[in-house]
């Protein structure tokens, strides 16, 4: 495993890979975006993180959940890489 700094971002720690057991990450044909066993350990390294899954439903408008998908989609609108337009197809950005 490469060394990493004590002071370098959380997600350097969990393990970038989209194959094979135990991955974090989804490949860009399932939507990108990060696994719920991902999620776990990412959580688990860092206490108090609020980190959470992709909103991939259509949650009725005003629920939070509907709330936290707009605002995913209106942050992520400038995207142009292949990980980032599979992810706004995962979230159903395309509703707003």
């Amino acid at each position: 495993m490469p060394y990493i700094q004590p002071d370098s971002s959380p997600f350097l720690r969990v393990r970038k890979t989209t194959k094979g057991k135990g991955r974090n990450f989804l490949s860009t044909k399932e939507g990108a975006g990060m696994t719920s066993a991902g999620v776990k350990k990412y959580r688990a390294e860092n206490p108090g993180s609020k980190l959470k899954t992709a909103v991939t439903g259509t949650p009725k408008v005003g629920t939070k959940a509907y709330k936290r998908q707009k605002a995913f989609c209106s942050r992520s609108k400038s995207w142009k890489g292949e990980r980032g337009l599979a992810a706004r197809r995962r979230w159903r950005c395309s509703r707003f």
